[in-house]
């Protein structure tokens, strides 16, 4: 039958054969980069990455290899991996172009303002993160599509085969897999189309079982033979309609068809020489790195020590501003003017800068929109980089693990809860503690804030780094921070992403700390000038390349010029090349 089928078979076949294993966890001194001579791919699944890499050995470029990395890791990341979602990708062209694509999801037609509110104006818990009344309209494989179709040089059918295969035959389940399906066996039982396929006759899989979503592959066979036509309508579109109806959603046949990708100019800004290219509107990604760059660069960090005490201070109140001003002010384009020129202006840096006392922890309720210097106006990630100085980072999300919780029937399609990142009501938090404004107000055909940021690092046009990681409002700060450990501290690619992390996000007024950030002694002296401090928020996963060598302004080992570097924190992915 299918599996019979060759060419179905050439990269599932091959990805076999790369040997490469992911790096294990250990702060205090982290395993060596993964290195290749050239191109690298690092993503949050293996099997995937493997995906990529076998694209790039067969001739493909950066963004062929992102586009079959995209869909392996909707079957093998149900997790964030989708069809059912949307995201972002910066491009990095060797010719020295850049560009972002938007495939964001959007509200459906019928989407209100107020929808999410009871009679009394109250948000009804659990209304825009579960069930069909949470789903945006997918742009996953419009996006896909838009960039192998533009910026791509293979053929659809062969990109897609790999995923194909893996849905046909299954794959074996890990530990990190077991893991991530823990989380939502309870939900799992409350939608019997998602029961169907990640329990195992009722019960959770357990490590070796193999998961099998064969649904799912016909649904991609479907996009392998019409392309996006295959998903937006046909019997996959209408499936997704018949099971939102079903579900009590508002997506009807009109906003499937009416999806469109939007190709948008990068967020850019420079840092210390090195100039960054990042996620604009709708993302907040590329906006408030850039703002806290530009706070941070009039400190001296590496002279100031890592994790010093005056160190951590100035990074946690340069983003306790910059949320603010990403709460407040950003929103899709196409509904609100997002004041770009202002937030990424080094005046208005320096302007923030002023007010920040280098002996006493800013209190948020008192930083505000309108008031000076603030005037008024779960996903997944994964890096590409090919022998030719393509780049492509690509942050892809269905919002909390396993988005809505909920598949359209008969498609194995995971849905995506990415309506809750909208503003449900001004003043409430949403699924992330975000505090939002009325720029991110529901509306028929928006799409929400997001804080997805692929990121691109170039030195001289040429690209140094490629970042992004998943983790709703926790990636700004997490990508932030890995590019200032390499940029500041000259960390390798691993040790950069290995190093502990610390999150503000202006409200709630506390700032989340992994373990063994700060010691006791600094912790100390940042309680004394009245900071407050929570636990860990729930792992990110960055997906790291450094290009010419382990370290950014480092001498590249033997013929190596790509150094990957995957997040030990979540033990499913991998860094690899050739």
């Amino acid at each position: 039958m299918h599996a019979a089928n060759p060419r179905l078979r050439w990269m599932v076949a091959a990805v076999v054969s790369i040997g490469i294993t992911a790096s294990s966890s250990c702060y205090a001194a982290s395993v060596a980069p993964v290195a290749a001579e050239n191109g690298m791919v690092v993503s949050a699944q293996h099997l995937a990455t493997k995906v990529g890499v076998e694209v790039l050995k067969r001739g493909g470029n950066a963004v062929d290899a992102a586009v079959a990395v995209g869909y392996a890791l909707a079957v093998a990341y149900p997790a964030a991996g989708n069809l059912g979602g949307g995201g972002f990708m910066t491009i990095q062209l060797a010719d020295g172009r850049k560009t972002f694509l938007d495939f964001r999801e959007t509200a459906p037609k019928a989407a209100t303002a107020n929808m999410y509110l009871d009679k009394d104006g109250t948000v009804i818990k659990g209304a825009s993160t579960k069930g069909h009344l949470a789903v945006g309209v997918p742009g996953s494989v419009a996006g896909m599509e838009y960039a192998r179709e533009k910026y791509g040089t293979m053929k659809r059918a062969d990109l897609i085969a790999p995923a194909i295969q893996i849905a046909d035959d299954g794959f074996a389940l890990e530990q990190g897999d077991i893991d991530l399906l823990l989380t939502a066996t309870d939900d799992f039982k409350d939608d019997p189309a998602t029961a169907t396929i990640f329990l195992k006759d009722g019960k959770p899989y357990q490590v070796g079982d193999r998961l099998l979503q064969r649904e799912l592959g016909e649904t991609l066979r479907e996009i392998s033979k019409r392309g996006t036509d295959g998903f937006y309508k046909g019997w996959v579109g209408a499936a997704i309609v018949a099971s939102s109806q079903a579900g009590k959603g508002l997506i009807t046949q009109e906003d499937l068809e009416n999806y469109k990708v939007r190709e948008l100019a990068p967020v850019e800004c420079d840092y210390r020489g090195y100039h960054v290219i990042s996620a604009p509107p709708p993302s907040s990604g590329g906006v408030v790195i850039c703002e806290i760059l530009n706070i941070l660069e009039g400190y001296q960090l590496k002279e100031l020590g890592y994790h010093s005490a005056e160190a951590v201070h100035y990074q946690i109140e340069a983003m306790r501003h910059a949320y603010v001003d990403r709460n407040s002010y950003l929103g899709d384009p196409d509904f609100v003017k997002n004041p770009l020129d202002r937030l990424l202006d080094k005046a208005y840096a320096a302007r923030i800068r002023a007010v920040i006392d280098p002996n006493k922890a800013g209190v948020s309720k008192d930083i505000k929109p309108g008031v000076a210097p603030h005037e008024g106006s779960n996903t997944t990630h994964y890096s590409v980089a090919d022998k030719d100085g393509n780049a492509v980072s690509v942050t892809y999300t269905l919002n909390d693990w396993f988005g809505a919780k909920v598949t359209a029937a008969k498609t194995g399609v995971l849905l995506n809860d990415e309506m809750d990142d909208f503003t449900a009501k001004i003043g409430v938090p949403n699924l992330y503690g975000l505090v939002q404004g009325e720029a991110n107000a529901i509306a028929p055909g928006k799409r929400p804030l997001s804080s997805m940021s692929p990121t691109v690092v170039t030195k001289d046009g040429k690209t140094v780094m490629v970042v992004g990681t998943p983790g709703g409002s926790r990636i700004i700060t997490a990508v932030l921070q890995t590019m200032i450990n390499a940029i500041d501290y000259g960390m390798n690619a691993q040790e950069a992403v290995d190093m502990p992390r610390i999150h503000q996000q202006w409200l709630p007024d506390l700032t989340n700390v992994e373990d063994y950030a700060l010691s006791p002694d600094t912790r100390k002296l940042l309680e004394a000038k009245g900071h407050i401090f929570g636990p860990p928020q729930p792992a990110n996963h960055l997906a790291v390349i450094i290009v010419g060598a382990p370290s950014i302004g480092g001498k590249p080992v033997g013929n190596n010029r790509y150094y990957g570097a995957n997040d030990p924190r979540r033990n499913t992915g991998l860094a690899a090349g050739y």
